[in-house]
């Protein structure tokens, strides 16, 4: 059986979640989240906890059983406080500018490089930093990776756009004679 899965989810103040044929409904402060629950597993909210447990002890029951805790926890989180990504961007003459939810960026390329965040999603930006929002964890990560994937920070001089938290390993240039 699933360590995390065997893990209750508390539910905090101000937070209602429903399950009803075969989805899960999570509202709170910050919004509305769903999640289609597998028939392996079966949710029950009582006593202000949500416990996930699996239908049998097949292979995808026990596969799915820590899946789905998590992912219902994720979006407890979500509608309470929500998730941030951090980019950095790095290079000479590389610029970010937002407005209107969209992202205008000269990165090195002969042309301005634009990024429209999706529904549910804020795009800001502080200087040469780039703030992803949201109450999805997964749309978040998604859209962060989208960003960082037009100018990946490459490993000689670091220039690029990257996460806040990531190291990047670097290489030494050509040696002279």
């Amino acid at each position: 059986m699933s360590r995390i899965g065997k893990l209750p989810v508390v539910i905090p103040a101000g937070v209602t979640i429903t399950v009803d044929s075969g989805d899960v409904v999570v509202k709170g402060p910050k919004g509305e989240l769903t999640q289609f629950i597998t028939p392996a597993v079966e949710v029950k909210v009582e006593d202000g906890q949500v416990t996930v447990h699996p239908k049998d002890e097949s292979k995808t029951a026990r596969a799915q059983h820590g899946l789905m805790r998590a992912l219902i926890n994720n979006m407890v989180i979500g509608v309470t406080k929500g998730y941030e990504k951090r980019l950095e961007v790095n290079g000479v003459g590389f610029r970010v500018s937002s407005s209107n939810n969209e992202l205008e960026m000269a990165l090195g390329f002969s042309h301005p490089v634009k990024y429209k965040a999706p529904e549910g999603i804020t795009v800001t930006n502080e200087k040469m930093t780039i703030i992803v929002s949201g109450i999805n964890k997964q749309q978040v990560g998604q859209v962060a990776a989208e960003i960082r994937a037009l100018k990946k920070p490459e490993p000689y001089k670091g220039k690029g756009i990257k996460y806040a938290d990531e190291q990047i390993l670097r290489k030494a240039g050509k040696t002279g004679k």
